[in-house]
């Protein structure tokens, strides 16, 4: 018989743990704040064409050397185009920005062909829709999973989707990595991810339930984790596989949405096996909750 490991054993440590990077996260969190990109906050947007080819490297040195520290170097279509995105609004942008680089172009000029500018109002409507989009994935995760099995199994989900955001936002904030549109997609995949790694273990138990009766609800825990231990050793290691070679080889474009997955996919792992189960515990999860309401039937009256 396959052996057991006992996961709830170190509930408690494994909480203490979790209640102190969650604290953590939420301090830096407030005090620092997340470092949001031009998306959120607007800017300036300045693009470049050369005659051959150019390194994105050696643009942003220059720049970053001119003082132009926030300045975010894209390729843009051909590898002749280059778009540079800065804060601030000034028209003269476009042309300061023009005559550093020409200092590292050499015999390869570069010409402005637009400048355009991305105003606050608009970044503080992508950030409210942003914000809009994460509760909505959440109430409906709430509400998916009150349906497919029982409230108590929701509100573990919830409070690991919750611990799993919390912790990437924290980490992000503290080391001020830029948040733009595509982390914030990065933080909606893993709401995804961490829910389906959840519901793998949610439904082990429930299947349990039913299959070892006279077991304890931390025996049924234990046994469902066990079980589920292997394929969630796969999943995860598989998909931070990717992840890694997107954070090492994808370049700055990809870095903050590298990050944010390969810290939530993290994240997620762990809250699967001790946030949303120990909810459970707290919840007293018992195989009555999964019986369903008996219907009253019609009752003949007739003699």
């Amino acid at each position: 018989m396959k052996k057991t490991i006992n996961f709830m054993g170190v509930r408690n440590l494994a909480f203490a743990i979790t209640l102190l990077l969650t604290l953590l996260a939420l301090f830096s969190w407030f005090y620092k704040g997340l470092n949001f990109g031009l998306d959120f906050t607007g800017g300036t947007l300045i693009e470049l064409t050369y005659e051959k080819p150019v390194e994105l490297g050696s643009l942003r040195q220059e720049l970053s050397g001119a003082g132009y520290h926030e300045a975010v170097v894209q390729s843009f279509g051909a590898a002749t185009d280059v778009l540079v995105r800065m804060p601030g609004e000034d028209p003269k942008l476009g042309t300061e920005v023009a005559d550093a680089l020409r200092k590292v172009s050499g015999d390869n000029p570069a010409t402005v062909k637009r400048v355009e500018f991305v105003g606050p109002q608009v970044g503080e409507e992508l950030r409210d829709q942003g914000g809009l989009g994460m509760l909505l994935a959440l109430g409906g995760v709430l509400l998916y999973l009150a349906f497919r099995f029982q409230w108590k199994f929701a509100v573990g989900a919830i409070v690991s989707l919750v611990h799993d955001v919390v912790v990437t936002l924290g980490i992000l904030s503290f080391f001020q990595v830029t948040f733009d549109l595509t982390v914030l997609a990065a933080v909606l995949a893993i709401i995804g991810y961490s829910l389906n790694d959840t519901i793998v273990v949610f439904d082990r138990v429930r299947e349990n339930f039913r299959v070892m009766r006279k077991a304890s609800l931390i025996e049924n825990i234990n046994v469902s984790t066990t079980q589920t231990l292997l394929r969630t050793i796969a999943t995860s290691v598989s998909t931070l596989l990717a992840i890694g070679a997107l954070l090492l080889f994808g370049g700055d474009n990809l870095f903050g949405f590298s990050l944010a997955l390969f810290i939530g996919v993290l994240a997620g792992t762990y809250s699967s096996i001790y946030i949303a189960n120990v909810v459970l515990i707290w919840l007293n999860l018992t195989s009555d909750d999964l019986i369903p309401p008996a219907t009253k039937e019609a009752v003949d009256d007739r003699p």
